[in-house]
C-alpha cells in the first residue's frame, strides 16, 4: 500500500511592518474609519495598509496565486481606492482597496517592476521594469497597448506629463489650441540607470527627445514638479541636475506635424549637490507647496525649499551690489554698467539662488523609501518614512513660514511612528510555549512574545545580540544566550530583566537548551564549553528593608570541555545522551550523568550547524553547511543515510514530536536557499518542500502537538504553516515540482523567440506567454475544432432533411448536449469570453494559423447574431493586424472578410440606433425633468448656482452687520 502524508500549508504570516523592496504610499485619512492618514506599504508578497496613528493593521492584500515579492506601488489620482501595485515576477495587480481586492492582473515584463505612474485621468498607467521596458497600459480595456523600448538598463523614473491646452489670444477673443485633447495622449517622461532621460511622444509612440541625466554614471531617480514645469534627476556622487520643461511648447506641440528639430523641450539649468555623497534612490515632490525631498540609502532625507521670485530677485540684487562694489575697487565701474543690465531677470538666475537646503531629518533607520503625509486642514510638513529596518516613521517639519526670525534654523520631530509589530533586524531565534500559545523570537537589540493565535506582540524586550532563546518550564521565564556571552532571563508578564549572567566569558553562546526535566538549562559557546545551569529560586533583600522577594537565579553546576567551538547541542528525549556539535564539522555523543564521550559521528565536510534527536531517541539527525542532512543512529552511531538536501547551508533542523506512527521520525529542514523541506527520516525521502519566505531562514520551532510549525527569516516575516487534512502522495509531488520545472522553461523560451522580431523597434506589443495564456489558447482551439465539428454536422442534417422532413435530428457531441443543446457558436463564444481580457490577446498568439479560418467562420456567426459585439470586434482587429500579410494573399480569406465586414455592419448599425434613440429619450427625460424644476440629478451648471446663491448671502450679511 502506498504510505500517504498530511499536507503543510501556510496560514499566518506577521512580523513585518514594511519591508525594504518596494516604494511606500501615503493615502489621507477616512473620514469614517482613522483619525490619521493611512500608510500603504508592501510586506513581501502582500500590501499592508497601517493606521499611522493607532499602529493599527487596517487592511491586507494577498493574491492566493502569487508568490513573487511586491517591488512598487502607485495611487490612482482620480480614484484614490485604486491601487497599482507591480512585482518582482513581471506581473502587475490592480487592487481595489476597499473590498482588498484584486480587480485586474497584467503581465508584460520578464523581470521586476521598479516603478508604476497612473495618468490624469486614472486611465491609463505605465509601468518601467528592470528588463529596461516601459509598458503603457489601458486600464478600462485592460490590455497592454505597445511596449516603449530605449533604455539600456532599469527603468527608475517614470511620469505622465499631459500639458493643459494652451489658449491664446487671436484678435481680442480667447482661443483653444490643443482643444482637440482627446487626439493627443500626452508625453512621457522617463529616466534609466543608463544615465539618460527621455521624452516620449505617446501619440506618434517615439521618444522626442534624449539627454544625459547624470555626468556621473547611473541616475537613480526622477521627480517631476506638481505644476510640470520642471524637474530634477538624482544619481552617484550626491549630484541631482534640475531641467527646465517647456509644457507651454510641448501643449502647442501636440496639434502641430512639422516640428523643427531645434526645438529643446527640457534644458539643462544646472547642477544641485547633497550633503552626502551616497546614491540617490527617490526625488518626491510636495503636491502643494514649493518642497521637495531626496534621499539615498543612508540614515537621513534632505528636504529642499524653492525659492519665492521675491526672494531670487533678493539674492539677485545682492549679487550685483557685490559685484559692483568690488568692480568699483578696479575703477572699471562705467564699463561694467552695460553688463549688468538683464541681471534682475529670475529664469536666468543661477539654479543654486532658486534651490535652498532646508533642513536635513535624521531617521533611525536607513531610508528605503518617503512620501508626503498631505492631512485635510493641516498645514505642517509631514514626511512619511519606511526605513530599510523593518519601521514607518512620519516626521513633521517646521516650515519656512513658520520660522518666527530669519536667523531661525528649520527643526523637526518625529510625531509618529509603526515599529512594534516587528523587529529591526533578523530574527535569530524561535521558541514556543509548552501550550503552544506563545512565542519567543529574538533577534539583535530585542526579544518579541507573540501571541500565536492573534499574531500580536505581546512584549518586547531589549536585549543583547541574541542567537538563541528557550521558554523554561512554566512559561513564565524566557532564557536568551547572546553574542556577549551573556545569558539572560526575562519574565513575561512583569516585562523585566530578571538576571543577567556572564556565562561563557565574552563569548558567543551558540546554542542552549532545556534539560527534559525542566530543572536545568545547559549553554554552549565559542569558548570550547558546554556549561550546565540548575535553577534555584533565591529570598533576596529588598532595599531599604527587612523584607526579601523570592527571585529566580542561575547557578553553574558542572562542564564540559570539548577540543572546538560549540555550535549546537540537544538532550536526547530521555535524557541520557548530550549531542554537541563542534566547528571541526564532527558531532560528539556524551553521556548526560558522567559526562564521558559515547559516540564520535564523522561526514560532514563543514561545520553541523544544527541537530535535533528523535522522540523515541533512537536517531540524531544532523544539518551542515555542506549542504547535506544526515540522519545516525544512536545506538552504534552508524550513518543511515546522507541527503543532499538543499542548495545552499541548512541552518536548522528539528523532528516532529508525533506523527501517524507515533516515533516522530518525520522531520523538517530550513535553509539559506529560502525553501523548508519535510522529510521522512525512515524512508529517507523528501515529502513535501514548502516555499513562501523571500530571504534565507535563520530559525524553525515545531509545535508539541506537531500540528503546526513556524519559520523566521531574513525577509523579517514570521510564519505559521499548519498541518491540514490534505494527504500528500510522493509520486503526486515529484510530478508536480518538474511540472513547475517545466513550465517555468517554457514560457522563457516563448518569449525568446517571440521578441527576436521586435529586438531593434522602439515600440513593441505588450505580450508575455504564461502558462496561464497557453491553457486559454489550448482551450480556444478546442472549442474551435468542437464547434467546427458540430457546425458540419448540423448542416450535413439541414441538407439531408430538405429532402427528408422526417428525418431524425443528428447526432451532436455529447458536451453539447450536456450543455442543454448548446449551440456552438455560443459553446465558442463562452470559452472566449471565459478568458480574461488582459490574457486574450496572449491567448489568441498561441493559436496556429491553420485555427483561424475557423475562428473567422464563428466571427462571421457572431456578427450575423449580434453576439458580444465588442469582444467580436476586439478578437477581429487583433487578428487582423497579427495575420495581415496571411490574410490578404488568402483568397478564401477574403471573401470571409466581405461576409464579415458587412454582417458586422449591420450590427453595429442597429447597436448605434439603439444607442442614439437612447440618448434622444434620456434628453426628453432631463427636458421634462427641468421643466418641473425638480433637481432629480446633480449637474455642473446646478452646483455652480447653488455656490454663487451662497455667496450671495454671505455678501448680505456682511452688507448687514
Amino acid at each position: 500500500m502506498v504510505k500517504s502524508y498530511l499536507k503543510f500549508e501556510p496560514s499566518k504570516s506577521f512580523g513585518v511592518v514594511a519591508s525594504s523592496s518596494s516604494n511606500i504610499v501615503w493615502s489621507p485619512k477616512d473620514k469614517s474609519k482613522s483619525s490619521a492618514g493611512q500608510a500603504v506599504v508592501a510586506a513581501n508578497e502582500e500590501v499592508l495598509v497601517w493606521d499611522i496613528k493607532k499602529g493599527e493593521l487596517l487592511s491586507r492584500w494577498k493574491d492566493e496565486n502569487n508568490r513573487a515579492l511586491v517591488t512598487a506601488v502607485a495611487q490612482s489620482k482620480t480614484d484614490p481606492d485604486l491601487f497599482a501595485v507591480g512585482y518582482e515576477n513581471g506581473s502587475i495587480r490592480i487592487w481595489d482597496s476597499k473590498i482588498a481586492t484584486s480587480v485586474v492582473s497584467f503581465n508584460g515584463h520578464k523581470s521586476a517592476v521598479t516603478i508604476l505612474a497612473f495618468d490624469k485621468t486614472g486611465v491609463r498607467l505605465a509601468s518601467g521594469s528592470k528588463d529596461t521596458d516601459v509598458i503603457v497600459w489601458d486600464l478600462i480595456a485592460e490590455v497592454g497597448q505597445y511596449k516603449l523600448r530605449g533604455h539600456k538598463d532599469q527603468i527608475t523614473g517614470l511620469r505622465f506629463i499631459e500639458p493643459e491646452p494652451v489658449v491664446q489670444e487671436e484678435d481680442g477673443e480667447q482661443a483653444l489650441m490643443a482643444v482637440d485633447n482627446e487626439g493627443t495622449e500626452g508625453f512621457l517622461l522617463t529616466t534609466g540607470k543608463d544615465s539618460l532621460i527621455k521624452l516620449w511622444d505617446l501619440s506618434s509612440r517615439h521618444c522626442i527627445e534624449t539627454h544625459v541625466a547624470q555626468s556621473n554614471g547611473e541616475c537613480w531617480a526622477l521627480g517631476v514638479s506638481p505644476d510640470l514645469s520642471g524637474c530634477v534627476t538624482a544619481g552617484n556622487d550626491g549630484e541631482m541636475k534640475v531641467w527646465a520643461l517647456n509644457v507651454a511648447a510641448l501643449a502647442a506641440s501636440a496639434q502641430r506635424v512639422d516640428l523643427s528639430q531645434s526645438v529643446n523641450f527640457l534644458n539643462d539649468r544646472g547642477t544641485l549637490h547633497r550633503s552626502s555623497k551616497e546614491r540617490a534612490v527617490e526625488v518626491t515632490f510636495h503636491p502643494r507647496r514649493d518642497y521637495f525631498a531626496v534621499h539615498g540609502v543612508e540614515k537621513s532625507v534632505e528636504i529642499w525649499r524653492i525659492r519665492t521670485e521675491s526672494e531670487v530677485k533678493k539674492s539677485l540684487a545682492r549679487k550685483k551690489k557685490r559685484r559692483k562694489e568690488k568692480l568699483a575697487k578696479d575703477k572699471k565701474g562705467a564699463d561694467v554698467e552695460m553688463e549688468e543690465e538683464g541681471a534682475d531677470d529670475t529664469t536666468k538666475a543661477e539654479i543654486s539662488d532658486v534651490f535652498a537646503q532646508h533642513v536635513i531629518v535624521r531617521t533611525t533607520g536607513k531610508v528605503r523609501s518617503v512620501d508626503w503625509a498631505i492631512q485635510q486642514g493641516s498645514k505642517d510638513l509631514q514626511l512619511l518614512v519606511g526605513s530599510t529596518n523593518n519601521l514607518l516613521e512620519l516626521y513633521t517639519i517646521v516650515g519656512k513660514d513658520k520660522l518666527k526670525s530669519k536667523g531661525d534654523v528649520p527643526d523637526y520631530n518625529k510625531a509618529l511612528g509603526v515599529d512594534l509589530p516587528g523587529h529591526r533586524t533578523d530574527i535569530r531565534s524561535l521558541s514556543l510555549s509548552s501550550d503552544d500559545k506563545m512565542l519567543a523570537s529574538a533577534a539583535n537589540g530585542s526579544l518579541k512574545i507573540w501571541n500565536v493565535k492573534t499574531q500580536a506582540c505581546i512584549r518586547t524586550f531589549e536585549c543583547g545580540y541574541a542567537l538563541c532563546c528557550a521558554f523554561l518550564p512554566g512559561d513564565k521565564v524566557v532564557v536568551v544566550g547572546t553574542k556577549e556571552g551573556e545569558l539572560q532571563l526575562y519574565d513575561v508578564a512583569s516585562a523585566a530583566l530578571l538576571e543577567s549572567v556572564n556565562a561563557h566569558e565574552g563569548h558567543a553562546i551558540w546554542a542552549l537548551q532545556v534539560h527534559p526535566d525542566g530543572k536545568s538549562v545547559v549553554s554552549g559557546g565559542a569558548d570550547k564549553t558546554a556549561k550546565f545551569w540548575d535553577f534555584k529560586v533565591v529570598q533576596e533583600q529588598v532595599l531599604g528593608t527587612t523584607r526579601t522577594t523570592p527571585k529566580l537565579k542561575l547557578v553553574q553546576s558542572r562542564i564540559l570541555k570539548v577540543s572546538d567551538d560549540i555550535l549546537s547541542l540537544k538532550f536526547s528525549p530521555d535524557s541520557k545522551l548530550l549531542a554537541v556539535s563542534l566547528l571541526d564539522s564532527t558531532v560528539k555523543v556524551f553521556f548526560v550523568d558522567t559526562l564521558k564521550l559515547y559516540l564520535n559521528l564523522y561526514g560532514h565536510k563543514l561545520p553541523v550547524l544544527s541537530m535535533d534527536i528523535s522522540y523515541d531517541s533512537k536517531l540524531i539527525i544532523t544539518s551542515s553547511a555542506d549542504k547535506n542532512i544526515r540522519i545516525w543512529g544512536l545506538d552504534f552511531g552508524d550513518c543511515h543515510k546522507a541527503l543532499f538536501g538543499h542548495q545552499d547551508s541548512i541552518l536548522q533542523v528539528a523532528f516532529i514530536p508525533h506523527n501517524s506512527e507515533g516515533n516522530g521520525h518525520h522531520f523538517f529542514s530550513a535553509s539559506k536557499d529560502r525553501t523548508i523541506k519535510y522529510w521522512d527520516a525512515d524512508k529517507f525521502e523528501q515529502i513535501q518542500r514548502i516555499d513562501g519566505h523571500h530571504g534565507e531562514i535563520w530559525a524553525l520551532a515545531i509545535a508539541h502537538a506537531g500540528n503546526f510549525l513556524v519559520s523566521a527569516s531574513h525577509d523579517k516575516s514570521i510564519r505559521v504553516w499548519e498541518e491540514t487534512d490534505e494527504q500528500i502522495f510522493l509520486e503526486e509531488e515529484r510530478e508536480k515540482e518538474l511540472e513547475e520545472l517545466y513550465e517555468s522553461t517554457l514560457t522563457t523560451s516563448l518569449e525568446q523567440d517571440a521578441d527576436a522580431q521586435d529586438e531593434n523597434r522602439e515600440v513593441a506589443a505588450a505580450s508575455k506567454q504564461t502558462v496561464e495564456t497557453l491553457m486559454a489558447g489550448e482551450r480556444i482551439a478546442e472549442a474551435l475544432e468542437l464547434g467546427l465539428a458540430d457546425l458540419n454536422v448540423v448542416k450535413e442534417w439541414e441538407v439531408a432533411k430538405a429532402s427528408n422532413p422526417n428525418l431524425a435530428p443528428p447526432q451532436r457531441n455529447l458536451i453539447f448536449i450536456a450543455l442543454g443543446n448548446m449551440t456552438a457558436e455560443q459553446y465558442v463564444m463562452n470559452t472566449l469570453s471565459k478568458i480574461k481580457a488582459s490574457a486574450l490577446h496572449d491567448a489568441l498568439l498561441v493559436l496556429p494559423f491553420a485555427s483561424v479560418p475557423m475562428l473567422f467562420t464563428f466571427l462571421n456567426l457572431f456578427a450575423l447574431r449580434s453576439m458580444n459585439i465588442p469582444l467580436t470586434c476586439r478578437i477581429l482587429f487583433f487578428m487582423l493586424k497579427t495575420h495581415h500579410k496571411q490574410i490578404v494573399s488568402s483568397r478564401t480569406m477574403r471573401g470571409m472578410l466581405d461576409g464579415i465586414r458587412v454582417n458586422l455592419r449591420q450590427a453595429l448599425r442597429k447597436q448605434k440606433d439603439e444607442m442614439g434613440y437612447n440618448i434622444a429619450a434620456l434628453r426628453v427625460v432631463g427636458m421634462q425633468i427641468e421643466e418641473r424644476s425638480v433637481k432629480g440629478f446633480v449637474d455642473e451648471k446646478w452646483e455652480e448656482e447653488e455656490q454663487q446663491k451662497k455667496e450671495v448671502r454671505k455678501r448680505a450679511f456682511a452688507s448687514l452687520s
